[in-house]
């Protein structure tokens, strides 16, 4: 819910008196609603209720339309510098060859370094799905070889003919409770 469909302004206002807030901050003390909104008028400003529990409640002379579009402008800011992560898939197979699970573990590498999830899926075709191991196997390998950039955020599991785990990019920031490693310094000559 929006906060500016929340904020009650001017008449909205129906509290016997509020305490009042000047437009630079000073704190101009309770006093009856209708003289503050009067204050707010001479003023050419809103009074804008923006503590509705305080007792009294605590209002603000403002211009309220200003206020509303740095609002929105703060948030269109802040929307714009969000990072949309995408899930990618990469399917593998129980028997992969080599060359083509290097190109594969390549492929991962590059979307989890653009700081995208990965989902890995291996399709069990005819009687592979009696030979689950194998596929383990593949899913284990294919973690170690790219374990620097990534964590595992799902382990393997079988979901009917599939075998998936979903691969999240590894964070630089220590654990909670853990201090950065330093890297250890050079003898000084």
């Amino acid at each position: 819910m929006d906060i500016n469909n929340e904020l009650q302004i001017n008449e909205e206002i129906r509290d016997r008196e509020v305490r009042v807030i000047g437009a630079d901050g000073a704190q101009l003390g309770i006093m009856p609603t209708r003289k503050a909104i009067e204050l707010a008028e001479e003023a050419e400003l809103d009074l804008v209720k923006i503590v509705p529990g305080a007792v009294p409640p605590v209002c603000k002379l403002m211009d309220y339309d200003k206020h509303r579009f740095e609002q929105a402008k703060r948030e269109k800011e802040m929307r714009k510098n969000q990072k949309v992560v995408e899930l990618k898939e990469v399917q593998l197979s129980a028997t992969i060859e080599e060359n083509d699970i290097n190109i594969k573990a390549k492929n991962a590498v590059k979307f989890l370094k653009e700081g995208n999830k990965v989902k890995v899926s291996i399709r069990f075709r005819g009687r592979q799905i009696t030979h689950s191991d194998i596929g383990m196997k593949v899913m284990t390998d294919f973690i170690e070889r790219i374990k620097d950039v990534c964590v595992v955020e799902r382990r393997p599991s079988i979901e009917g003919r599939h075998m998936l785990m979903v691969l999240a990019p590894k964070t630089d920031k220590p654990a909670k409770g853990q201090t950065p490693k330093k890297a250890p310094e050079a003898p000084k000559a």
